[in-house]
Order: structure tokens, then sequence, then C-alpha cells
């Protein structure tokens, strides 16, 4: 099972608005980033996902699971090669782990949303994802 983060600006799209959505889920659309498609692309029903706010809040806020692969993103014009995976709200951290805290953590300096702070999808790896649920204060 994969580890990953997605990023989602709060306004537009927070995490309640996934929790609202239910079993059901959402669809995660509007990746225009090639490495971040890749990434949904490598995405497996049933992995976990990190749920990030952008923008003021810069902080992990929630687990969400892929119930859905990888498909042609509804949003994209007809012909352009984005994808779309689903996912579903699974639990919301109880503590949010803001960036600098993952930056301040020594075991999390090569995580990619230290390294690569403009990916909008990125692999978590299973050391950090351990890291980050602790942090969290949940079990993940």
């Amino acid at each position: 099972m994969g580890n990953w983060l997605v990023k989602t600006e709060p306004e537009d799209f927070s995490w309640d608005d996934l929790v609202k959505r239910g079993a059901k889920g959402e669809v995660w659309t509007g990746v225009r980033n090639f490495t971040a498609r890749r990434h949904l692309k490598e995405m497996k029903k049933g992995d976990r996902v990190f749920v990030y706010h952008t923008g003021d809040e810069k902080q992990v806020v929630g687990i969400a699971e892929v119930t859905r692969e990888a498909y042609s993103d509804p949003t994209a014009a007809k012909g352009e090669p984005w994808a779309a995976v689903d996912l579903r709200a699974i639990e919301p951290l109880a503590k949010p782990v803001t960036l600098a805290a993952v930056k301040a953590e020594k075991s999390l300096k090569d995580m990619a949303l230290v390294k690569y702070g403009r990916l909008s999808v990125q692999p978590v790896t299973a050391a950090e994802w351990k890291a980050v649920c602790k942090m969290g204060g949940v079990k993940g």
C-alpha cells in the first residue's frame, strides 16, 4: 500500500468539504503538472493520502483513501492527458501538522513536502507517514 500527500486550497475545496462528501468521496481534479500526474497514476485503490491545506494554513489536516484509481480528468479539455483519482475522507488529524513543524523535524528533512514545495501530489515514505501521523496524534 502506498502513501501520498495531496494539496488543496481550503477556500476552494477543504478537508471539511471532503468529509461532507461521505463514503462517495470526491473526484480529485485539476492537477496540471506532469510529475503530479505521474503520482496520481501510481496511486492504487486503498492507498492512504494526507490532505494538506495550502495558503495561509500550510498544514496536514486529514487522512483520505484512494477509492478509484487514475482515469481521465473530467475537467480537462478533450484530448488533454490529465488524470484524476477519487478520494474519500478517513479521519482528521487530532492536531494539524504545520509545514513549520515538518521542517523542524530532522527525520522529515528529505520529505517531498520540504524539498518540492510546489508539487501538488507527492509520495510519502512509510517512515514519513508514521512520523507525521505521530505528530498529528493519529495512528494512520
